[in-house]
């Protein structure tokens, strides 16, 4: 894996974690033992659910987690505003002996989840959490987008093979590389991209550009060059000049490479009236024998187009997902934030803290937190966040956090699991991610557990999600202290 995808050290991060992490040392705080978590407040592209991601290469990131010699120089040259080092070579000799020592818990890649659900909770020392914050939120948040966007693109395609094809209009060599694993979680087949397939293990598919059809004084010519090169790998791309005349060369080809004891695999579309042009040319190919070669459709292709080509009767069989898929084209970033929940006091007692703002949406939830989604027979009916020193009553009562005169009872004794699992225990890793194939199964199989309202592109069903009653209680208790109402 790239060193910048999950194996970055710790400057990873922004300038004020480090501030912090200085002045936590400082005021003799650095060892107080705290809790943060990861979560966000508003699902991306107004969607229904959001498919978690990005945990592997966070563990990663986690596991080689010190301060190098070379990390150690480049913050000694740091300078503060009166041309003085910024930090103390004392603080820097502490950075270099630290070693991570905190509790992890995460939900695992490849699970639905809801705003305000913690993805991750850091338990440790306070200067150790701190510095953790940027780089997790890095690469949580925009894998966890980019899985939910290749989600919904696969919805769209109901079944069919949808393949990857973003990198060249990625955001960069990692945005490209993250880009590819996430969408492969989210539900993609297959990816252009091949140095994502030598990492991650996914599967990689290709066709030829127009420059290769160009390049020839015959298109026929070309498509029979391209065959004899490949004969196992012959989807043409048929949309340079005319595109029904280029499915009918096409054909020809196909019928030479037939003769020689192999199948063309199909042809692509990458312009033009998508509908038409693929029913007129699965009738060219049914016609001509060919009813097992496939009909690859790409050009600015989303859920949305997708859905209204099917709704026309589009006789598309793959589905080429590039630019609006790994760059999450109609929203570029997922909201994810971290928050302190909890400082240990000396007496060994929690002391749950809680952020306040003018925004009701931006109050966080005090406390230490697990997430416990509820079932029955085969779908998911509600997850309830409660606390785990409060721990779980036998009969849930949920509130909703955006409106707390809705309230849904779950009864005792229905089925349940608790969604976030250790997977750091004192800074040593007590979890190994699975195989990328099998984040992969887990997403499908979860969403498969969701009524499909809550799937849905315009108007999603609101699955319930919401804070057991005593937590929402005692929420709303620290909020009154903090405002002096209390």
């Amino acid at each position: 894996m790239p060193r910048n995808q999950g194996c970055a050290g710790p400057l990873l991060t922004d300038l004020y974690e480090l501030t912090m992490a200085c002045a936590y040392w400082k005021a003799g705080k650095a060892d107080q033992e705290a809790v943060f978590e990861l979560f966000f407040r508003t699902a991306p592209f107004h969607c229904g659910f959001t498919v978690a991601a990005g945990l592997a290469p966070a563990l990663d990131f986690l596991a080689g987690f010190c301060f190098t010699e070379e990390d150690r120089a480049f913050l000694a040259a740091l300078r503060g505003n009166d041309g003085q080092p910024l930090f103390d070579e004392k603080f820097l000799d502490y950075l270099g002996a630290l070693r991570f020592a905190c509790d992890v818990h995460a939900i695992p890649e490849g699970t639905a989840v809801f705003p305000l659900e913690p993805l991750l909770r850091i338990q440790g020392p306070i200067l150790q959490c701190q510095l953790l914050e940027t780089a997790l939120l890095n690469l949580i948040n925009f894998q966890s987008l980019v899985a939910t966007k290749a989600a919904r693109v696969c919805l769209a395609a109901q079944g069919e093979p949808v393949l990857e094809f973003g990198l060249r209009r990625a955001q960069g060599v990692d945005g490209a590389l993250a880009a590819s694993r996430a969408a492969h979680i989210g539900g993609c087949d297959a990816t252009s991209n091949v140095l994502a397939g030598k990492l991650y293990g996914i599967p990689v598919r290709g066709t030829h550009a127009h420059s290769w059809v160009m390049s020839f004084d015959d298109e026929r010519e070309a498509f029979r060059a391209y065959a004899e090169a490949t004969p196992n790998n012959c989807i043409f791309l048929v949309d340079t000049y005319e595109t029904l005349e280029g499915v009918r060369r096409a054909v020809e080809v196909g019928r030479w490479l037939r003769d020689r004891g192999h199948e063309m695999a199909g042809i692509r579309l990458d312009s033009g009236d998508l509908a038409w042009l693929s029913i007129e040319a699965r009738k060219i190919l049914d016609d001509a024998g060919f009813p097992n070669a496939v009909i690859v459709a790409s050009n600015e292709l989303d859920e949305h187009i997708i859905a209204s080509l099917k709704d026309q009767g589009a006789r598309i069989n793959v589905w080429g997902v590039g630019t609006k898929l790994v760059t999450a084209y109609d929203q570029p970033a997922l909201g994810g934030v971290y928050k302190l929940g909890a400082v240990r006091r000396r007496d060994g007692r929690w002391h749950y803290k809680v952020k306040l703002s003018e925004q009701t949406a931006k109050i966080s939830t005090p406390g230490i937190h697990q997430v416990r989604r509820f079932r029955s027979g085969r779908e998911f009916i509600a997850d309830a966040i409660y606390d785990v020193e409060q721990g779980a009553p036998e009969q849930f009562t949920m509130v909703d956090p955006w409106d707390p005169t809705r309230r849904k009872h779950v009864a005792p004794g229905t089925a349940f699991e608790d969604l976030l699992i250790p997977v750091f225990k004192k800074g040593r890793p007590v979890y190994q991610s699975p195989p990328l194939h099998e984040i992969r199964r887990r997403t499908q199989s979860q969403l498969a557990m969701f009524h499909p309202g809550v799937k849905r592109f315009i108007n999603p069903h609101q699955y319930p999600v919401g804070l057991e009653s005593g937590l929402y209680d005692l929420k709303t208790e620290l909020i009154l202290r903090a405002r002096g109402e209390k």
